[in-house]
């Protein structure tokens, strides 16, 4: 069976068909494809579609299928994967330096194209769509970080952390909901830039800061502490550093809500093809990887998964982001563009096949006084 073949196969499980007519069928414009494709898994599907090789009306629809029928487990047999798994089981990408790499790449790039398909808070996390309709993104992200601030309990007289703090959206409404005060860090200097440029409430200050550094340099306790979206950028082996450093800055009868993707099974690696394009030595975790890290530092209070949301929110921000391209087009060209549709068309397919999931965790230091009252 040449690879040709193989790959309809594959294909064909998923009910996607190759030259098909429907939207979640692909169109192959060079036959090199599949040769690309099975040699290099998903990182030569991703490098072949912004290549313009092939394409898909319904990207996420044709992902979603995919996953759903196991087609990533026929594309994981190859030697980039193999140098993927040794790199992250051998080395700690996430150093210091390694740890700036993403910032760098990824979020250090143009603000407005972020705040192009952005809500008005730019919140770059998994909205909650439970009261608000699929296409209301505004609503779904102001209900995210409502239910954030009612399930950690928040108060105005509380002092709170949000590491990983992004453009400070979350910050600033919690100042602005609570009358709080909240220190936010990131190690994107664009993050920091735009969030003191546009935050202009005393009550909130962002800083330039990897979370190792917390303990050192901002001094006293946090009543409670937050980090959303950002523990996938930690990596496996700093886990466990990762809660210690909550720990140390978080009151006694504090409570820390971390927010994270999240996979069923235990990888040490990112999929390739994100790792080299979006999100350079980040690592999605799974239940198990958070479990022993936390095991002994934390009492889990609770843990809600909100992974089906996530889709409804790359959606969103897709029609977002298409309809504001052609204002940087001229600037990024159109393999940008193809990169970023792979990138949330696929991550939304990944979520509609609950291949990838969004949770929700809340800890306390020695457990809530008569129970923790879940928030939903």
């Amino acid at each position: 069976m040449n690879s040709k073949e193989l790959c309809e196969r594959v294909l064909s499980a998923a009910d996607v068909k190759v030259n098909g007519d429907r939207p979640w069928d692909i169109r192959v414009h060079n036959g090199d494809f599949y040769d690309r494709v099975l040699g290099q898994g998903t990182l030569g599907l991703g490098e072949s579609y912004m290549d313009a090789w092939w394409d898909c009306d319904a990207l996420d629809e044709m992902m979603a299928r995919s996953l759903k029928a196991g087609g990533e487990k026929a594309l994981s047999r190859n030697w980039v994967n193999a140098v993927q798994v040794l790199k992250a089981k051998f080395f700690n990408p996430q150093t210091r330096r390694g740890a700036r790499k993403v910032a760098e790449q990824h979020y250090d790039i143009d603000d407005r194209l972020y705040m192009s398909f952005l809500d008005p808070y730019n919140q770059y996390t998994c909205g909650y769509f439970k009261n608000a309709d699929k296409h209301d993104l505004e609503r779904a992200q102001q209900d995210k970080m409502d239910l954030i601030c009612r399930k950690i309990k928040l108060k105005p007289t509380d002092r709170v952390l949000d590491i990983g703090c992004g453009w400070g959206g979350l910050a600033k409404w919690m100042a602005e909901t609570y009358g709080c005060n909240v220190v936010g860090i990131t190690i994107s200097q664009r993050q920091v830039d735009y969030a003191r440029s546009h935050i202009h409430d005393p009550n909130v200050e962002i800083m330039n800061m990897d979370y190792r550094d917390v303990a050192a340099k901002v001094p006293g306790k946090f009543d409670k502490v937050v980090s959303i979206g950002m523990v996938e950028h930690v990596g496996w082996k700093n886990h466990r550093a990762f809660y210690e450093v909550a720990r140390s800055v978080l009151a006694p009868d504090g409570l820390f809500l971390l927010q994270n993707c999240g996979q069923d099974v235990s990888r040490p690696h990112a999929d390739p093809w994100i790792d080299r394009y979006i999100f350079p030595n980040g690592s999605i975790p799974s239940p198990v990887q958070l479990a022993k890290a936390f095991e002994g530092i934390f009492v889990l209070e609770d843990w809600h998964n909100m992974g089906a949301h996530y889709d409804h929110t790359l959606m969103a921000w897709w029609r977002r982001f298409d309809q504001s391209w052609p204002e940087f087009r001229e600037e990024y060209g159109d393999r940008f563009y193809r990169m970023f549709r792979y990138y949330m068309l696929s991550c939304a397919g990944a979520f509609r096949a609950r291949e990838m999931q969004l949770q929700q965790t809340v800890y306390s230091l020695v457990g809530v006084a008569g129970g923790y009252v879940p928030e939903r």
